[in-house]
C-alpha cells in the first residue's frame, strides 16, 4: 500500500487500544463505574476493557480492539495516517491496568509543549470559519497555540494573576466529523478559556466551548465584552429530569473576580442540552444580573456552525467575483 509497508501495518495491528490510550491519551481516559473498565472523558459512551482491550462506542455502535481500530473509527484518522502515527509511537505493553475504583492521584497541571509554529492550528481554525485576526490575537496573548506532540489546538485559561491553570485540547484534523477533544490533566475549571474586552465592560458572554468563543467574535467583530467558555455543560438526556442544577464553576469564579460585571449574555448551543443549560443559568442568576438570551437563531446550531457557514458563503462570493 502506498505510504506504508505490510510490516508496518502488521505492527500497527498488534498495538492494543488500551495500551495506546493509557500512554498517549492519559488526559482523556478514566476508570468507569464497572470493574476493570475504562471510558473517555471526550466520549462518555466509549467503554474499553483494561484486560482484553476490547472497546465499544455505544453511541456509534462500533467497536474494536487495536489502537489502529481506535484511531480510525474514533479519532477519524485515515488508515495510512494512523499506521504512520503508530509507527512513530509504540506504546509499552501495560500488563495490568489499575483498578477503576482506585482512582488515580490528581495530576499536577502542566501545559503541553508548544510546536515550533502554529500552522496546523491556523489551518484548522480558518477552515472552521474563525477570523485570521482573531486567531493571531489569541496566539499573541498566549492563550492559544499548537502542541508539539499531536499538533492539537491548545486553548489556555489563566487565573487572576495570569498564571495558566486550565487548558483544553482540540484536534486539528479537518477531514473528520468529530475532532479529538479533552482537557489537560489537572486543569482547574474555574479558570476556563476567556477573551478579554478592549477597555472596560460590564457584560460577560458565556459559551459551551472555546471554539464558539472565537466563532462568535469572528461573526460580531466586536471586543466589547468578556467572552467566557464554560468548559462544557451538563444536561440530562432529553425526556429525563435532572434532580438539580450545578452552577458552572467557570462562571461562578469569573463573577467573583469581576464584581463590576452585571450582565450575562447566554450563548449556549441551540439544541436540547444548550437550551436546558441556558434556561437554568437564567433562572440561577436573574434578579442579580441582567440576563440576555442570545442562542444561535437556527435550531440545532452553535456559533461555530454559523461562522463556518458564513466563511464558506464569503468564499463562494469571492470566487464568483473573480470569475466575472
Amino acid at each position: 500500500m502506498s505510504g506504508v509497508t505490510k510490516e508496518q501495518i502488521n505492527a500497527a495491528k498488534q498495538i492494543r487500544a488500551i495500551d495506546f490510550l493509557l500512554q498517549y491519551r492519559a488526559d482523556d481516559i478514566m476508570p468507569s463505574q464497572c470493574r476493570g473498565e475504562f471510558q473517555l472523558r471526550s466520549h462518555d459512551s466509549f467503554k474499553i476493557s483494561g484486560e482484553t482491550s476490547l472497546w465499544h462506542w455505544k453511541s456509534r455502535d462500533i467497536g474494536g480492539k487495536s489502537a489502529l481500530d481506535y484511531l480510525i473509527h474514533v479519532e477519524g484518522m485515515r488508515f495510512i495516517e494512523a499506521v504512520l502515527l503508530l509507527r512513530d509511537q509504540t506504546p509499552a505493553v501495560v500488563h495490568s491496568a489499575p483498578a477503576p475504583k482506585q482512582m488515580p492521584k490528581p495530576k499536577t497541571f502542566a501545559l503541553p509543549e508548544a510546536a515550533a509554529d502554529n500552522r496546523r492550528v491556523f489551518a484548522y481554525l480558518l477552515h472552521r470559519g474563525i477570523d485570521r485576526k482573531v486567531i493571531s490575537d489569541c496566539i499573541r496573548a498566549g492563550i492559544l497555540y499548537e502542541s508539539a506532540r499531536f499538533h492539537n489546538a491548545v486553548f489556555v485559561g489563566r487565573d487572576e494573576n495570569g498564571v495558566p491553570k486550565y487548558a483544553f485540547l482540540r484536534g486539528t484534523l479537518t477531514n473528520t466529523a468529530e475532532s479529538f477533544r479533552a482537557e489537560v490533566a489537572g486543569s482547574d475549571k474555574r479558570y476556563c478559556f476567556c477573551l478579554q474586552p478592549e477597555g472596560e465592560s460590564r457584560r460577560v458572554a458565556v459559551y459551551e466551548a472555546a471554539i464558539e468563543v472565537l466563532a462568535h467574535l469572528s461573526l460580531e467583530q466586536t471586543r466589547d465584552k468578556y467572552r467566557l467558555s464554560l468548559g462544557g455543560i451538563y444536561a440530562p438526556k432529553e425526556g429525563f429530569n435532572a434532580s438539580s442544577f450545578k452552577k458552572p464553576a467557570a462562571l461562578t469564579a469569573f463573577l467573583e473576580q469581576n464584581p463590576n460585571v452585571c450582565e450575562i449574555e447566554i450563548c449556549t448551543n441551540n439544541d436540547y442540552a444548550g437550551r436546558w443549560a441556558a434556561d437554568h443559568i437564567r433562572k440561577e442568576y436573574e434578579g442579580k444580573y441582567q440576563i440576555i438570551m442570545n442562542l444561535p437563531e437556527r435550531e440545532g446550531a452553535d456559533y461555530g456552525d454559523l461562522a463556518q457557514e458564513k466563511s464558506k458563503e464569503r468564499a463562494v462570493r469571492q470566487r464568483a467575483a473573480l470569475s466575472r
